[in-house]
């Protein structure tokens, strides 16, 4: 245990002494403060980004051009060559045109002589079983992103969705018209080569336009109503039914109207469905059809129709949200 030494306390009487005080250092003087000279009055200006700084604005060193109809093409013709549906539905069209072509003229070449009938009217039952196949993409060029969501996407990369529109349709058109003009020209040679010696008929260039050019342009537009369908519809399925169902349907049935109170409907039915309409542009009817168009007129009729599907699918895409 530690002793304190005591305290002393004061006594009474004696002043009790101070402490000694350190002596005072001596301040140094302070050197009075000189005024910088008045600077001639300048106009406000507004302060410069720092590079950097919080103010800097950023710029992209991607270059920024703006967006114009080629642009859409080319990125439509990247989506239509890079899906499987595209090689599919066109390559089984070609196989059936040529394939079904191929069959019917050695079938007929069987016969002595098939009289004013023209070779190039042979094409025609290929063509049809095509076109099943054509009208299914047209539909899935629009149906398919609106299905997956990638609509949204497209939009947002271009929003003008009348350019959109547009880009998707020449795009199908083209490649549909020149995929079918070639193949119903090779088949057109082929029956021609095989069925020309029994015909009695005189093809004319004229005749040749139609069952090539002519064909070609004719399953294009009715590609595009199809695309314009599915743009309207949204569905895949659903607009699928609906154009298959337009292409057979009146066919169907005329063939069961039998009473003489509904042959007036029946006539128009027949004449006016695409099967006949397709046989026309070969330069032939069907032996039953009373009335319906002639030489050019079916592409006309399917133009019509196609522009104002497409009309009607460039409003509503328009109005409504995606």
């Amino acid at each position: 245990m530690m002793l304190q030494a005591p305290v002393q306390a004061p006594v009474p009487g004696q002043t009790p002494q101070a402490q000694p005080q350190q002596p005072q250092q001596p301040q140094p003087q302070q050197q009075p403060q000189q005024q910088a000279p008045a600077q001639p009055h300048q106009p406000h200006q507004p302060a410069q980004p720092v590079p950097g700084g919080a103010g800097a604005g950023y710029v992209s060193p991607i270059p920024v051009r703006p967006t114009h109809l080629g642009h859409a093409l080319l990125s439509e013709w990247t989506k239509i060559r890079s899906v499987r549906s595209t090689v599919w539905t066109l390559g089984v069209m070609a196989v059936l045109a040529l394939g079904v072509g191929a069959l019917v003229a050695a079938g007929v070449s069987d016969n002595e002589s098939i009289g004013q009938v023209s070779p190039l009217f042979f094409g025609f039952f290929g063509m049809l079983l095509g076109v099943l196949c054509v009208l299914p993409l047209g539909v899935l060029v629009t149906s398919s992103e609106y299905g997956t969501g990638m609509i949204r996407t497209t939009l947002t990369a271009s929003p003008a969705r009348g350019r959109v529109l547009a880009a998707k349709a020449i795009v199908f058109f083209a490649l549909t018209f020149v995929v079918t003009t070639v193949v119903t020209a090779l088949v057109a040679f082929m029956d021609t080569a095989v069925l020309g010696d029994l015909s009695d008929a005189e093809i004319t260039a004229g005749q040749w336009l139609k069952s090539t050019v002519g064909i070609g342009l004719y399953v294009a537009f009715l590609g595009l109503l199809a695309l314009a369908v599915g743009s309207l519809i949204r569905h895949s399925a659903g607009a699928i039914t609906i154009m298959i169902g337009l292409v057979l349907l009146p066919f169907v049935l005329s063939m069961f109207m039998l009473t003489e109170s509904l042959k007036d409907v029946r006539n128009f039915l027949l004449g006016y469905s695409i099967p006949n309409e397709l046989t026309v542009m070969y330069g032939s009817k069907f032996p039953f059809v009373d009335g319906g168009p002639e030489g050019w007129e079916p592409l006309w009729i399917v133009m019509g129709l196609a522009a104002v599907a497409l009309g009607g699918a460039y409003a509503a895409m328009r109005q409504r949200d995606v």
